[in-house]
């Protein structure tokens, strides 16, 4: 029984943590979706009503932050990304814009 139980957490484990593609909201963290644990403006992603900081991209990625039109401090975008999260911050491996 201990062997069967090992081996369902151990599955679960690998399958919470691998990535997947979504679509999600793209912004930046504290002029967008108030994110306050750091300083600066840093680009963040939002999905299931959550936000999270995002390491593997910069925010100045996808062109000017500050940018009226389409700059991250200045409006919400849609993405698509591919990544995980680990711990409070989303790992990305890929995105691409929507809009």
């Amino acid at each position: 029984m201990k062997k069967i139980l090992f081996v369902c957490v151990l599955f679960l484990s690998f399958a919470c943590s691998e990535e997947k593609k979504q679509t999600v909201e793209a912004s930046c963290g504290q002029c967008q979706f108030g994110l306050t644990s750091q300083d600066g403006c840093d680009l963040a992603v939002r999905f299931d009503g959550k936000a999270y900081f995002v390491d593997g991209a910069d925010i100045d990625d996808f062109g000017d932050a500050h940018d009226k039109g389409t700059g991250f401090c200045e409006v919400v975008r849609k993405a698509e990304v591919t990544g995980k999260l680990e711990g409070d911050r989303f790992q990305v491996s890929s995105m691409k814009m929507l809009d």
